[in-house]
């Protein structure tokens, strides 16, 4: 579910809130998307990034980032809003433009947001440089309606003051464009931030100012926003004024500022050295200056690091050095014109909306985690492996995110594999929610388990060429399945107590290890498919007596199955369990939408006495992705799970927003009845997607919702941690995923293809189902095929439509694989 129920005691489900339309962005960036879609048809040579929108998602609380920024970048420059605005941004026109920040995270949903370190505000000063508005709520001010801009690595607002303010980007620099209106009643002044951030965790800091080099470094320390508020990371800015000397510095100094009266300037002052106010109270600071009178935009370098500001003055030159603004911006589209290209459409024939909806979904699946390395600190400091920040959360990315990733970005793929790996060798755990360097709070376990025994089961031919040493991975994976860490709250998993009773026990005594005893339910079903996970790569490296442990830990998660429970009339939920092995009941409806106690905690509340994580018994029941055919058996057969399915959906049970319920829509495969599946993800799509700043679920976290979003367009879902993917009908009637790594290209064209189908209820004589699926010409199962099939060696998938829904209900041919059924007995 959106990330705000994870941090906001006060709000336990997103169901409280709601969306509202709002005047941004520029009317003109959707006509020039539309005219680029449209203009496809008489082109060959595409260009990608013009059908990319990045404000969906910053409606609705999907916390999307629309800033300038560059696949997976470390600096994306955006402004920062008042109110609730976890990527800075939001669409919201009554909120106030704090400033412009080169640092941000995009789809995660800290309750006060994350970075937004080193905040610039243009300003005019017609009194002076002591009259100037520095502090937060004095120079805070409305942008104009209908003019906030944005494409792949360029971002633009403009105040109501009439400044314009432009950014764009490279990896860990970027450069930021202020243009003044003609009629400015003062020359330019800028306010540059040193303490506040997003999440107000300044801990201490210093800025310098070098006015002959117009050059101001700033850093310090501040917190977390998803994890223990006593841990600490450092940041740094390199701020270069002069634009290689074609402007000219008026004044500068420093301020100070408060809530209660302090508002201090010091003109000509260069230096403040603040440690963290350990009284409490905000105490804000940070430079100004200002420029002699011109006409031109003013430019300013921005270079950051988290190693030093000597390091973020380095990556400023060395990334942009002399660079002109379009240059920067030129480049970003060339990163981003080759990352969105990977898949390539039939554009001409596809509707507008699910082009536009497709391509803003690949962007945002390339926006984080952001790569750092090189830019490591604490025990990653000198690492020489590939380092990425803000794994926000492994719980989130490891059903759809990375398993799109492997489709067309093995190399980007390895490199956070590595990072996954070494966290193990630094930490003795993988890590399981890094944000802003520190570690986050864990939801359902390890689940880097099922990434990194993704990656192992997909490109194990290749893991050594990728730099993947799969006997060190499988270690890190038995140190996850193994090893109590000292507190599971934010790595690893409690498995003394989990080994011992076969589940995770509510109210056990623990002596060994500490964390929060709550989500038993869930987490036993996490801890399953992890250990599924495991048994994947000991299944693939030979070992016996392992893929026997792991696999009958895997089907622990019947554990928590208590038959006897009943709601709605449907018999047999999880539930969480006492360690004597009597259930604990808790109604399925809890915390579901059905729920009609809107204070229940759900979340990671102390009090979450559910069992469950952001989820309902309702929803997280659904949840066994490598043994469904036994849960169908559990629910009392074929029929009786379609129904109850069927039920989950009509009765508003189903959250498309919440992870759990990433596969539920293609449940039916499973029961043999693949055109319900057909019909239920068109459902799930236009009721839930669209094209606005609204039209994510809820947050769009890390990216989860736009990789589920563009498997369902694409008529594919990955089944994590194996090889296999579920064949749903194309919102497109051909595509092409290349992979040039593998140096192999797939192309699925979908015989008898109709724009009627694509639509929330398919029309009736409208072919929509799948008749046929043949790979390079040999005929396949209608409901699944293999990644080695298809797109490692590369070549022509066709699937064959029909109207006639009856005759195409049926897999005609083996059903997705389950443990229980003999599926997955053999690695690829």
């Amino acid at each position: 579910m959106a990330f705000l129920s994870k941090v906001l005691a006060v709000v336990p489900l997103l169901l409280t809130l709601t969306s509202t339309v709002h005047a941004q962005p520029s009317p003109a960036l959707q006509k020039r998307i539309s005219a680029a879609i449209k203009a496809a048809a008489n082109q060959t040579q595409l260009d990608y990034t013009a059908f990319v929108n990045p404000f969906i998602g910053t409606d609705n609380f999907g916390d999307v980032c629309p800033g300038a920024s560059v696949p997976f970048g470390m600096a994306k420059f955006t402004t920062d809003m008042t109110g609730y605005a976890p990527a800075g941004y939001v669409t919201d026109n009554t909120q106030f433009v704090r400033g412009l920040s080169p640092l941000h995270d995009s789809g995660t949903g800290s309750s006060l947001g994350t970075y937004g370190n080193f905040e610039i505000m243009p300003l005019m000063c017609p009194h002076g440089f002591d009259t100037c508005t520095t502090t937060l709520a004095a120079r805070q001010r409305l942008r104009k309606n209908n003019t906030d801009d944005a494409s792949p690595g360029y971002f633009a607002l403009t105040l109501n003051n009439n400044i314009k303010m432009e950014a764009t980007a490279t990896r860990r620099a970027g450069l930021e464009r202020f243009t003044f209106p003609a009629n400015a009643t003062s020359k330019p002044y800028f306010v540059l931030d040193l303490a506040n951030d997003l999440p107000a965790s300044f801990a201490g800091g210093e800025l310098n100012i070098d006015p002959q080099k117009g050059r101001i470094t700033i850093g310090g320390l501040w917190g977390s926003s998803f994890g223990p508020s006593r841990f600490n990371y450092q940041a740094f800015a390199c701020y270069d004024l002069l634009d290689g000397g074609k402007q000219k510095l008026s004044e500068w100094g420093v301020w100070t500022g408060d809530t209660v009266g302090l508002d201090a300037k010091g003109l000509g002052l260069t230096h403040l050295n603040l440690t963290l106010n350990l009284i409490g109270g905000i105490y804000q600071s940070g430079a100004l200056f200002s420029y002699e009178d011109q006409s031109t935009p003013i430019n300013i370098r921005v270079g950051v690091s988290f190693r030093s500001t000597d390091q973020a003055c380095a990556n400023a030159e060395s990334e942009i050095g002399t660079a002109s603004f379009e240059d920067i911006q030129g480049r970003a589209k060339v990163l981003w014109q080759e990352k969105l290209s990977k898949i390539e459409i039939d554009v001409p024939n596809t509707p507008a909306n699910v082009t536009e909806m497709l391509y803003s979904s690949l962007y945002r699946s390339s926006l984080t985690p952001n790569n750092a390395t090189g830019e490591t600190q604490g025990v990653f400091a000198d690492t020489t492996h590939p380092y990425f920040d803000s794994l926000y959360c492994s719980w989130d990315t490891f059903r759809t995110f990375y398993p799109l990733m492997a489709l067309h970005s093995p190399v980007e793929f390895a490199q956070i594999v590595d990072n996954y790996i070494d966290g193990w060798r630094k930490n003795g755990w993988m890590p399981e929610c890094r944000a802003n360097n520190l570690p986050g709070w864990t939801q359902g376990g390890s689940s880097a388990d099922n990434i990194v025994s993704h990656f192992a089961m997909n490109y194990h031919n290749e893991a050594s060429e990728l730099g993947i040493d799969l006997n060190e991975l499988y270690a890190a994976l038995l140190a996850d399945g193994e090893l109590n860490p000292p507190e599971w709250n934010i790595e690893g998993r409690q498995v003394n107590v989990y080994k011992k009773y076969g589940y995770v026990p509510f109210a056990v005594l623990d002596v060994s290890s500490t964390g929060r005893q709550t989500r038993e339910g869930s987490r036993t079903l996490e801890y399953a498919f992890e250990d599924f996970g495991i048994r994947q790569v000991a299944l693939l490296l030979g070992k016996s007596d392992d893929v026997e442990t792991y696999t009958n830990r895997s089907l622990f998660y019947r554990n928590v199955w208590d038959p006897s429970v009943v709601s709605d009339g449907y018999k047999g939920f999880s539930q969480k369990r006492f360690p004597n092995g009597t259930f604990a009941f808790t109604s399925p409806v809890n915390c579901s939408p059905n729920d009609k106690n809107d204070t229940r905690s759900c979340s990671l509340q102390g009090n979450n006495v559910n069992g469950f994580y952001e989820s309902s018994s309702w929803e997280y029941s659904w949840f066994a992705p490598h043994d469904t055919a036994h849960l169908i058996d559990l629910m009392g057969g074929n029929a009786t799970f379609v129904k109850r399915l069927d039920h989950f959906f009509n009765a508003g049970y189903y959250l498309a927003g919440n992870e759990p319920s990433f596969q539920t829509p293609i449940g039916y495969h499973y029961a043999n009845h693949p055109a319900k599946s057909v019909d239920r993800v068109r459902e799930v799509v236009f009721t839930n997607f669209d094209i606005t700043p609204a039209g994510l679920p809820g947050n769009d976290d890390q990216a989860a919702m736009a990789s589920l979003l563009s498997f369902h367009l694409l008529g594919l879902y990955p089944v994590p941690s194996t090889s296999q993917f579920l064949v749903l009908s194309p919102f497109t009637p051909k595509y092409t995923i290349h992979n040039s790594f593998l140096n192999v290209s797939t192309t699925v064209t979908t015989v008898n293809y109709s724009q009627k189908s694509i639509q929330k209820k398919i029309p009736a004589g409208v072919p929509a189902y799948v008749q046929s699926v043949t790979i390079n010409g040999k005929a396949s199962t209608r409901c699944h095929f293999d990644f080695f099939d298809v797109f490692r060696v590369g070549g022509e998938v066709v699937i064959t439509l029909t109207a006639d829904k009856t005759k195409a209900d049926d897999c005609e041919g083996s059903l997705p694989e389950s443990i229980s059924t003999g599926g997955f007995a053999k690695a690829r």
